[in-house]
């Protein structure tokens, strides 16, 4: 029995050692032994490479603003690990994690005994999520983030109302595949016989794949660009304006808080989905809630601005999608500003191709190691990248603080990279930009 926090916690990271096991047997197994607790509840999916998260947030928002308690399943966490498991926006307490932990434990150990192994990480907090949102917690509904792929990713035992793909990139090419379509083969398994998907994958050999997956399924496909169309884009200071165009009305100058073009997209994904809930009977969903739900949505550690002076922004942009993304706003938006990028990442991303990204915006790039297993280190980072003003930095904390003291008016400090290290530099940061702002 765990009786801390603490004890919970460190033996749900201590399976990190499993690695990923790709597979729903051991799941189905937990699930059997608990009363299938995925068919006691209302689900929604949400897969794809970027923008999952941010998706999950804008269809909880909205259903939120319909009056909905809204339960969702995320990861990785940003500011605390229970975030992971959440109602309506506010995490789960530490002491039901612990309750949790102490049931999930004992299926786990007699697991480890059998031919399948014991569950991994994601499985374990997986499992949790659906014992606490069939028995603890009881919402109306669930938005359910896949942990990596589709086709065997944890999560992928629910038979939702509706699913939805966000995108498709090259990343996690080791499990996934090499090839858009690979990886789209992996991501169209969330497709359900007879339910409704939503994409907006533009990648020609990736869209055909999940096309081909929704017939197999006879599952009704809606796609950006062919059922459902963004117009009349606008970027503002902290945010987006857009028209959207449905199977069934046209929204006049929609707004979303968070800032980039892709956020669109992510948006219109929601509002379809959310349109459809309404017109099939599940919910009901006004389009003021559709309106203020995508307004008050925010995501931490995408584009977010942390100081507006300094410019500090942080961006976990972990794959070449999101730095491509994030190059873009940078080289839209901040073009007059002297560009100062910290960057961490994994090693098993395509570091190549993202540094040369980074190099073509930045007007100073730094590379910095952090505490992680996969983590490349600040050196390895520095060989790849072509800048002609680069540094390697291990001691991140002292590093960053500096760097922000010597910050004026024309220039800006962006972090990006992994969303590990965004989730372990970010309180660091926020705590002393705002012991900057009340010495001001």
């Amino acid at each position: 029995m765990f009786t801390t926090y603490k004890e919970a916690l460190d033996w749900i990271h201590a399976r990190l050692r499993l690695g990923i096991k790709p597979g729903l047997k051991r799941m189905e197994w937990m699930m059997d032994k608990l009363g299938s607790p995925e068919n006691k509840i209302k689900t929604i999916h949400v897969g794809g490479t970027n923008g999952k998260g941010s998706t999950v947030t804008y269809l909880r928002n909205i259903l939120e603003a319909a009056g909905y308690t809204v339960g969702t399943f995320t990861s990785p966490y940003i500011e605390q690990f229970n975030e992971r498991i959440s109602v309506n926006g506010k995490p789960i307490s530490d002491e039901e994690l612990v309750k949790l932990a102490n049931v999930i434990r004992p299926l786990a150990d007699e697991l480890e005994e059998t031919e399948l192994g014991g569950p991994t990480e994601f499985e374990v907090i997986t499992a949790m999520s659906f014992y606490y949102f069939a028995e603890m917690g009881k919402v109306d509904v669930v938005v359910y983030e896949v942990g990596l792929g589709g086709r065997f990713d944890s999560t992928n035992i629910i038979h939702p109302l509706t699913s939805i793909i966000t995108n498709i990139g090259l990343d996690h090419t080791n499990i996934l595949g090499n090839t858009y379509e690979e990886i789209a083969f992996e991501k169209a398994g969330i497709i359900k016989e007879h339910t409704p998907i939503f994409t907006a994958v533009k990648h020609p050999g990736a869209l055909k794949v999940i096309e081909k997956q929704a017939e197999n399924m006879k599952a009704p496909i809606y796609r950006l660009n062919k059922e459902f169309f963004i117009s009349e884009h606008e970027s503002k200071a902290k945010g987006e304006i857009f028209n959207l165009t449905t199977p069934t009305q046209t929204l006049y100058g929609i707004e979303i808080s968070m800032i980039g073009k892709h956020q669109t997209e992510n948006a219109a994904l929601a509002v379809c989905a959310a349109e459809y809930l309404n017109q099939e009977g599940s919910f009901a969903i006004s389009e003021q809630a559709i309106r203020d739900g995508l307004k008050n949505a925010y995501w931490p550690g995408r584009f977010e601005i942390l100081s507006d002076k300094p410019l500090v922004i942080i961006d976990g942009a972990h794959n070449e999608e999101g730095i491509t993304a994030l190059v873009h706003e940078l080289s839209t938006r901040y073009h007059e500003r002297n560009i100062h990028i910290v960057f961490a990442a994994l090693k098993d991303k395509k570091l190549d191709e993202m540094i040369a990204k980074l190099d073509q915006v930045a007007n100073q790039i730094s590379f910095v190691s952090f505490d992680f297993p996969r983590a490349a280190a600040g050196e390895e980072l520095l060989k790849i990248s072509q800048s002609s003003n680069k540094v390697a930095v291990s001691d991140w904390k002292t590093y960053l603080l500096e760097e922000i003291e010597t910050l004026d008016s024309t220039g800006m400090l962006v972090i990006t990279g992994s969303l590990y290290f965004i989730s372990e530099i970010k309180p660091h940061l926020c705590k002393y930009l705002k012991n900057m702002t009340i010495s001001l």
